[in-house]
This record gives structure tokens, C-alpha cells and sequence, in this order.
């Protein structure tokens, strides 16, 4: 889940947890152009604070006031943007409307125990009976981030999205914390010990199994982005002769135009067809004119996120005659 919403869930338990009256807001619908995604969290303590995000912020201010006169009993649906002049109301862009799941936490919302299993790492959907309050932990989780039948609300919890990164350096760090905050589980798998050495990031886990052992211990699935950045051939090529093999949603690879024609022509001599070999993003990212970690990174992750979110802006994003989103530090293969 995102790092937004993580934070909603922590302080929510907080809150929870020194006998404050909290009530969980959980978008479940959306129409047009609304404000936050599905899935999207906002905690409401009795004492007015918020936490997390659901509009920008004129939503917010009308569940604080509704629950400071009228604290609910059970869960609720309300849904905002209906009509024109809530759309003025609320400032929904483009007459966008969204429904909103509205728990008011008690003992056996289980919300404490959820964040404690999402805190290890677990991957579990949580059940809410919009007529009893009950809720249940899943161990199966939907595609979607919520699934709402009017009478049910699912929401999927823990790190839905992981991401394998091959060498530790510079450019991995940024990549690593661009990811971490957009719902990925971070892997790195770094065999030398002199570059994990000066790997500072919390939060990744590390890996000192060759790249082809730990892309076979994470078992890609269509939820896994695979992605090269050693600058070494022989680490590098190992990870994405194994990936390729595999059902991963996004594997990309570091490097100039010229080390990525070379590389996919190294990989033709490791029993990889011509159709996996395309499904290798080299350079990895959108063309942005990236040169620096920092930006060559971000190319990376929106090209990641406009994919998960069905869209490809590559082809709508003219290619400048420089490189882009080839790192300045990969050597030649």
C-alpha cells in the first residue's frame, strides 16, 4: 500500500490505542476526474484531527464537522459531487463525484492487528459488513485496491507491488525510495560487499544471492518490476536471462542505447525468443532527457506508474537527440 496510506492506518491505530473515538473514511467509488484513487484512506479523530487524504481537503472539513455533531454508530456510505452544487461546493475537478466508506473503529476492527502484519510484510485484504461493523482478515486479496458490493467492503492491504533492483549505488537508492513510497516491497540484490557497504536506505530488504537466485526466490508475478542497474554485465544479464523467463509485469535495464543493443544481443544466445527479448524496457524509462540518478530514476518510476495505471506515454514523449534515461555511469558492455 501507499506510503500515504500506511501513515492514515499507523496514526489511526495511535489514536485508537489512547481511547480517542476514530473514524475510518475509505473512498470506494470514483466518477470522472475525483481527487484520490479508490482505496484511498482518511482517519477522523474525535477530537477533530485528521490523518491521510481523501479531496483536497474540503471533504475533509465536512466529515470533521459532521462527526463533532453526529458521531456514527455504524458504517456508512456517502458519496460527494452528485449534484453541480456540490461539485462547487467540495471544488471536484472536472464534476467528479466519489463514495466514501465510513467506519467508525471499535475493539474488533482488527485495524492494529492488520498494520501489524502489513509492518512484516504480509499481503492481506480486510472485510468490513457495512450492517454489523464486523470485520474479517483475508489471506486472498482482489486485483483492486477496494471491491464494494454495497453491502461488503474489501480493501487490500500490504505491499501489493514489489520491486527487485539489481546493484546498489546511487541511482538504486533513488529508485528504491521513489518506490517504497508508491506501494513496492524493495528487494536488493547486491553479491559485492564493498557497494552494499555504503548502502544507507531503511527499509529495503537486501539480498547477497546472485541475481539469478534471488529472481528465482521472488517468483515474479504480473506485480513484480525487475530492474538492472549494476553496470556490470555479469550481474546485470544473469537477473534478466531469469526474468525474462518469468511473468513479471515491468523488467528494465540501465544504460546507453548502444549498451542496451548490445546486451539484447547477448541475451539472443541465452534460449530467449525474440518476443522476450522485446519485453525488455532498455533503456528502462520514459524519455525524459533524464541525466542525473535522480532524474534518470524518476523517468523509471513514471514510466512504471503510467503502465500500472494502463497508460504508455512513450510514444506520445518525442525522443530528444540526447540520451535519455540512460545512466551517465554505465559502462559500456
Amino acid at each position: 500500500m501507499d506510503s500515504v496510506n500506511l501513515e492514515t492506518l499507523r496514526q489511526a491505530v495511535a489514536w485508537q490505542a489512547a481511547g480517542l473515538p476514530v473514524t475510518l473514511a475509505t473512498v470506494v467509488r470514483t466518477w470522472g476526474s475525483s481527487p484520490r484513487p479508490e482505496g484511498a484512506l482518511l482517519a477522523i479523530c474525535g477530537d477533530g484531527r485528521l490523518a491521510g487524504s481523501v479531496s483536497g481537503g474540503c471533504i475533509e472539513d465536512d466529515l470533521s464537522d459532521r462527526l463533532r455533531t453526529q458521531w456514527l454508530e455504524r458504517p456508512e456510505l456517502v458519496t460527494y459531487g452528485i449534484t453541480a452544487d456540490q461539485t462547487r461546493r467540495f471544488q471536484l475537478p472536472c464534476g467528479g463525484s466519489l463514495s466514501l466508506v465510513l467506519e467508525p473503529l471499535h475493539a474488533g476492527s482488527r485495524l492494529a492487528e492488520a498494520l501489524a502484519r502489513i509492518e512484516r510484510g504480509e499481503l492481506l485484504a480486510r472485510r468490513l459488513s457495512l450492517a454489523t461493523g464486523a470485520v474479517e482478515l483475508l489471506d486472498s486479496v482482489p486485483d483492486t485496491a477496494v471491491v464494494f458490493d454495497g453491502s461488503r467492503l474489501t480493501a487490500a492491504f500490504g505491499p501489493r507491488w514489489r520491486m527487485l533492483i539489481v546493484g546498489a549505488g546511487q541511482l538504486s537508492a533513488y529508485l528504491a525510495q521513489f518506490a517504497l513510497a508508491l506501494d513496492y516491497r524493495v528487494t536488493l540484490s547486491e553479491p559485492r560487499e564493498e557497494y552494499r557497504a555504503s548502502w544507507t536506505l531503511p527499509g529495503v530488504e537486501i539480498t547477497t544471492e546472485m541475481p539469478d537466485d534471488a529472481v528465482a526466490a521472488m517468483r515474479p508475478d504480473r506485480r513484480s518490476v525487475i530492474l538492472a542497474a549494476a553496470h556490470d554485465p555479469k550481474l546485470d544479464d544473469l537477473a534478466l536471462i531469469d526474468a525474462l523467463h518469468s511473468d513479471a509485469f515491468y523488467i528494465g535495464a540501465v544504460g546507453s542505447r548502444a549498451t542496451s543493443a548490445a546486451r539484447r544481443e547477448r541475451l539472443r544466445l541465452f534460449d530467449l525468443d525474440d518476443a522476450q527479448i522485446a519485453r525488455l524496457h532498455a533503456p528502462a524509462g520514459l524519455p525524459l532527457g533524464s541525466r542525473t540518478p535522480p532524474e534518470i530514476a524518476l523517468a523509471i518510476v513514471a514510466d512504471l506508474t503510467a503502465r500500472r495505471n494502463g497508460t504508455s506515454l512513450t510514444a506520445a514523449v518525442a525522443r530528444p537527440a540526447t540520451e535519455s534515461a540512460a545512466c551517465p555511469l554505465a559502462r559500456a558492455a
